[in-house]
């Protein structure tokens, strides 16, 4: 059973930057609502209980999001404005399900799973990114039931253009389950186009066992000088364990640069 997720939110946001130099790329509003909201909705949809956000001393602001009691019980008791009072309920909502664990060294996103070892308490977790947006049908809630199914590890995917894999954990395919779930032979992280084993992307969301947190412990620095969780995924899977790859049906939207930012917006308000 998968009830708790994590969410790495550590990063500098440096992709959208002016707009990160002051505030935290998570919390800027996407047609309206802050971008975290539509991962927070997307989790306790999926049946989620308990959210491990892994921020740093830097995006502290994140938590002061979810922790601004006595402004909103000082605004509401001036004015009972019913909007004002359902938007502090929200949060309420969100901030029951939210621990918070620090990631002050941007060591990478294998890094800040690490920092949750001590957190999870069953054998598989789910793990989202928060740059990562799939609309229309819910990923996580997919990825779990195929996890039921299977009793495995399972990473979402979509096909990218090859002259982009660079930006990717790219995956090769050994077996296909039916049309839009497969067995995942190999993984590599930002491979060159040359290097590139297909043109076949892990998305941000993942299942993952515990058992990877052995393997994290031991995982060496790798591009960029950083601890990735595709390098341990990969060593997982040349171990024998199995991952699943599934081809979400959502609206995949990147909001992690300012164009791709934008573009949600846009996007999203067509919904």
């Amino acid at each position: 059973m998968i009830k708790q997720a994590i969410i790495p939110l550590a990063g500098l946001g440096t992709r959208l930057l002016p707009l990160t130099s002051v505030f935290a790329k998570e919390l800027l509003p996407i047609n309206g609502k802050p971008g975290i909201e539509y991962i927070l909705d997307e989790c306790i949809e999926a049946g989620i209980t308990e959210i491990i956000f892994i921020i740093s001393e830097k995006k502290k602001m994140i938590k002061r999001y979810f922790y601004n009691d006595n402004f909103y019980k000082s605004l509401i008791k001036k004015k009972k404005d019913p909007r004002i009072i359902e938007e502090y309920k929200k949060i309420l909502k969100y901030k029951k399900k939210i621990k918070f664990v620090y990631q002050n060294k941007p060591l990478g996103t294998g890094d800040a799973v690490l920092k949750t070892r001590k957190f999870i308490k069953n054998s598989y977790f789910l793990m989202l990114l928060p740059d990562d947006l799939i609309m229309k049908k819910n990923c996580s809630k997919e990825m779990i039931r195929l996890h039921k199914k299977y009793k495995a590890s399972v990473m979402a995917s979509m096909t990218v253009k090859k002259n982009n894999v660079n930006r990717w954990g790219i995956y090769s395919v050994a077996s296909k389950l039916d049309n839009r779930n497969f067995v995942i032979s190999n993984v590599i992280e930002k491979p060159s186009v040359k290097e590139a084993p297909s043109n076949n992307a892990v998305i941000g969301r993942y299942i993952l066992s515990k058992d990877i947190f052995k393997i994290l412990k031991k995982q060496k620095k790798g591009k960029g000088g950083e601890i990735h969780i595709t390098d341990s995924i990969k060593t997982m899977i040349d171990n024998k364990s199995l991952f699943i790859g599934h081809k979400f049906s959502g609206k995949y939207l990147d909001c992690g640069s300012m164009k791709g930012y934008i573009k949600s917006t846009l996007e999203i308000a067509k919904l």
